[in-house]
Parts: C-alpha cells; structure tokens; sequence
C-alpha cells in the first residue's frame, strides 16, 4: 500500500508525498507570503521553490514519514500552534484537537507534541498512518489509528468522551465550527485555520462561532474582520481572538512573546493575491 499524504500548503499549493517523495506540486494560487519573505526570503512562490521546501521539511524532521519528529520546543513564534500550546501549558485547556501528517485527527496534552505536529505543517487534506507517530502521540489518543482519517467533529467527541472538559479544536470548515458550537456549547473552544479561498458566507459564520481566526491570504476573512470588537496579532498574516474566551488566549500569547495586538498604526503587508 503506497503512503500518501495530500496537504494545501505554501502560497495554496496542491502537494502530494508518497513513500517519502513528493509527487505533485500543482499550484500556487499565491504567489507572496510576507512571512515567507521575512524567513526565507523568498519573493515569489513558485512550483520549484514550494518543492524544495517539502523535501527540505522531510528531511529535517521527516514529516510524513517514519522519521517524524514530533515534539519541538517554544521559539516564541506566533500561530495557531503556539496558542494552543500556550493554552495547555497554563491551564487555559485540558486537550488540542488536531490533524497531523502521519495520524490525521488526534487528541493532544502535551504542548511540546502540539508544537511538533502542528507547528511544522499547514492545510493537511488526506494523510496515512505511520507507525512511528502513531506510537509517539499514543495509539489511544488517535480517532482512527487504522487509516489516520480527518474527522475534528469525531475527534472533540472522543476528546469528551476520555473526560476532557476545556477542549480546543483546529477547523477548516465553516460547517464544522457551526457544528461544534451546536453540540458542546461554550466548552469548546473553536480555532479556524486554512482559510484561504473561505467564501464570504462562511467567513461571516467563522465570525459568528469561531473563538480565534488566522487570516491566511483570506480576502473574506480580512473583509469580515473589519469593524468587530476583536484582538488582532500581526499585520502580516493576522489572528483575530474573536470571543471572549479567543481574546484571552490571543493576549496570553502575545504577553509571552513579549508583543502587542495590531493597532493599525503600521500598514498592513498581506500576502498576494488575497483569495
């Protein structure tokens, strides 16, 4: 059986890895990301570079691989990733709801693991079972160890049912967070990732039920954003901590890093084009 692993990544490029070799590379619809730019001073995302980049991630910490590394320490960066870690490290949640490369949905405690898995990977879409990951997050802790499946609505169910009370979750749909919000009230906490290419109707939604909102290149988002009581880090790439509850851990995380929320004052620099 041939291990694959579909994500949309880097500028929204289609990529696919199997046993180990990138395969596909369609895309990308963006073609500046200001974050890559500041890191990897890269001025234009092309097919070649987002290439390099993927093999250059299998081989350093072996994502979709056996070779995984799973846990990575706090470098006082900025993301999805780092506010959750920071949530569990204080307390804020008892359990992340994931999906990484290598076990798809999965139910993690320990900040450094979240870090690990999400922090080194964006817009999982499909993923196989790896072994050695598996076993490293806990076969327990895993939806569906069998066939690694992508479920984050089955995944906080299962979170709840192993006696998680504060349980936070990544989304990529509108629906799902809608969803969520519906069956477990206020004792999730509900995080939108991938937002890119996100509809004005859903955007509108993530608004409506969402607790924090990276912008990604999201020209809806960024529209839906204007005007709200929110908190936003950044003006690159922005996070909104939308609710109550996001605000808090949007202001814990900048507090740790030693930031402050987005004032206006200095120009927004978006990735392009928005989508």
């Amino acid at each position: 059986m041939t291990d694959r692993h579909v994500m949309e990544c880097l500028g929204m490029s289609k990529v696919v890895i199997e046993d180990g070799k990138v395969t596909v590379v369609d895309g990308p619809k963006i073609k500046f990301c200001p974050l890559f730019k500041k890191y990897r001073n890269i001025d234009e995302i092309t097919e070649d570079i987002v290439k390099t980049n993927i093999e250059f991630r299998i081989g350093s910490f072996g994502m979709c691989s056996q070779n995984r590394e799973i846990r990575m320490k706090d470098f006082l960066s900025f993301g999805i990733s780092e506010i959750l870690s920071s949530a569990l490290k204080h307390g804020k949640i008892d359990a992340a709801v994931i999906a990484a490369d290598g076990c798809g949905t999965v139910i993690v405690t320990d900040p450094e693991i979240v870090q690990g898995l999400g922090g080194r990977i964006s817009g999982l879409c499909e993923t196989s079972p790896i072994e050695s990951v598996i076993k490293g997050v806990g076969q327990e802790n895993v939806l569906c160890p069998e066939t690694a499946a992508i479920d984050m609505l089955e995944g906080v169910r299962k979170a709840k049912s192993m006696g998680y009370d504060k349980v936070a979750v990544t989304i990529v749909s509108a629906k799902d967070a809608a969803d969520l919000r519906k069956e477990f009230g206020d004792s999730v906490v509900i995080m939108a990732v991938h937002t890119t290419c996100m509809s004005h109707e859903d955007a509108r939604v993530a608004f409506d039920v969402c607790d924090v909102i990276t912008a990604c290149a999201s020209e809806s988002i960024r529209e839906e954003s204007k005007g709200k009581d929110i908190i936003i880090a950044g003006n690159k790439v922005p996070v909104y901590g939308v609710s109550e509850k996001g605000k808090e851990l949007v202001m814990m995380r900048l507090k740790e890093t030693r930031k402050e929320p987005w004032d206006g004052k200095e120009p927004e620099d978006p990735p392009y084009p928005l989508i």
